[in-house]
């Protein structure tokens, strides 16, 4: 039996935040999902430690995976939409916990011709530490870490984003006090109809380093069919731990996002079906 939302969680090597994000979503208040692991080319030992994992859960779990061959994240992404059963598709990073009631949300807020994008708490390397299985489902991702993200906040001059732990589910508060806004797609907390993926067909392969060109040429593009980045603030939220950031100026990426914008395009033929001549 399908179903009718798809989680797809992008992923290369970091299993033990894979078991934290595991734990988030046992908790989910919305249960009727499937998770999809968009493997870009994790270690042996890696693949046989998730193969281990994917029966433990009540939700089902596909992994999609190819060889490493450097960063190729858009490549497997158009793989695991491919493998989805859901009408409906979230996306999150391999390093973003969602909140319990993400998945829920996600869907509450879905329309046509929008992308909803959520936004994210940062967890500073000192905040991090506290995240185990067990006090993510014992509910830490609420409350109880506010303190220590207000220390960190406060009096190390952290950025957090800590606001986005404020919850404003109520529709009325919503409509008084918040306007949803057109937004940049933030790649790490999205969600799409599978439909409308396919009208620009999925992600342009040729992108093959992060930063320009992974979500922000899908934005473009999706944009110019009528379909745009919605924000929801305080809302859909994830927590997303702190890294190392890649240097987003990769230069053959910046030429293809501008030859992708000269040319209006919005179906890319490098995609998920490939019309290549």
């Amino acid at each position: 039996m399908s179903k009718p939302v798809s989680l797809i969680i992008s992923f290369y090597n970091k299993i033990e935040l894979l078991k934290l994000i595991f734990a988030a979503l046992e908790i989910q208040t919305y249960r009727d999902f499937e998770v999809i692991i968009a493997d870009d080319g994790s270690k042996p030992e890696v693949v046989e430690e998730i193969n281990r994992l994917k029966s433990n859960y009540f939700f089902p779990i596909k992994h999609v995976w190819h060889a490493d061959n450097g960063w190729q994240k858009n490549i497997i992404l158009n793989k695991a939409i491919v493998s989805t059963e859901g009408e409906y598709i979230i996306f999150i990073d391999g390093d973003c916990i969602p909140h319990r009631r993400f998945i829920q949300e996600h869907i509450e807020n879905q329309n046509e011709n929008q992308v909803i994008g959520g936004r994210r708490v940062m967890l500073t390397d000192r905040t991090s530490t506290y995240l185990t299985k067990e006090n993510i489902k014992n509910g830490h991702l609420g409350l109880i870490i506010l303190f220590p993200l207000l220390i960190e906040t406060v009096f190390r001059r952290k950025e957090t984003f800590m606001e986005n732990l404020i919850r404003i589910r109520n529709p009325l508060l919503r409509k008084l006090f918040l306007k949803d806004r057109q937004r940049y797609l933030l790649g790490c907390n999205y969600s799409i109809w599978k439909a409308d993926l396919m009208k620009v067909n999925g992600f342009d392969e040729r992108f093959v380093y992060p930063g320009t060109g992974e979500d922000t040429d899908l934005e473009a593009r999706l944009a110019r069919i009528g379909i745009k980045s919605i924000s929801k603030k305080h809302l859909v939220t994830i927590f997303h731990f702190n890294h190392v950031h890649f240097d987003c100026n990769y230069e053959p990426n910046k030429i293809l996002f501008e030859e992708n914008n000269t040319n209006n395009r919005s179906y890319t033929d490098y995609g998920i079906k490939k019309n290549i001549i």
